[in-house]
């Protein structure tokens, strides 16, 4: 899965960035020649950090003018790239979000309520109501990045949230566009855990909330 996702990704932009959080099942070492940079961890650190460590490695190349991010899982279609660029392009965007359609024949019951519940704290707390806010296929504009990289710790999932809130609450423009719903039930690399991660997540929407309000 993940040499057909590069290999696919490869097709839409001059850099690729894998960065393996401590993984075991040895699918980095079959990358072989393809060309790519590869940032390991000997430990698993969480998604937060190997965001993070990803976008110190891309503002390396002073060329690059935008990230994106995208699983490696299969759960985000590389050939959509190209949509979140234009999205991009057209109206100088900090924050691209790919948007997931959420119907209830796509995704299971507790996706679905976990998604709705944060789309409404989001536009409660924050003030801007937007289709999908735990989507992780997003693009970010250098000095978004730049930003970003000052002001947010490496965490877990919770990191995510403090970029979407970040990019809210600052200066900066955010968009959604819509991508397709891929979702693989079940995902044996995911390490996402409902109840300790969720809860990381709605506290740092909260603790910005608070922020704001003091």
């Amino acid at each position: 899965m993940l040499r057909a996702v590069i290999a696919r990704t490869l097709t839409h932009v001059a850099h690729v960035f894998v960065v393996d959080d401590g993984s075991t099942d040895g699918a980095v070492a079959s990358l072989g020649s393809m060309p790519v940079r590869v940032i390991a961890f000997p430990e698993n650190r969480g998604k937060g950090a190997a965001l993070l460590a990803g976008f110190r490695a891309a503002l390396d190349i002073p060329e690059i003018g935008c990230v994106a991010v995208i699983d490696a899982d299969g759960q985000h279609d590389p050939d959509e790239l190209p949509v979140l660029y234009k999205a991009f392009a057209e109206s100088q965007t900090d924050l691209v979000v790919g948007s997931r359609v959420f119907d209830r024949g796509s995704v299971p019951w507790r996706s679905w309520f976990g998604n709705r519940i944060t789309v409404a704290l989001v536009a409660w707390l924050l003030g801007q109501r937007l289709p999908d806010t735990q989507s992780g296929f997003r693009l970010h504009s250098r000095r978004f990045i730049e930003d970003v990289l000052e002001a947010i710790p490496a965490g877990r999932y919770e990191t995510e949230m403090a970029i979407l809130v970040k990019a809210i609450r600052g200066t900066y423009r955010v968009r959604s566009v819509p991508i397709r719903t891929i979702y693989e039930e079940g995902n044996p690399s995911s390490h996402f855990r409902p109840l300790r991660d969720s809860w990381r997540v709605y506290w740092a929407l909260f603790l910005a909330a608070l922020r704001r309000t003091k």
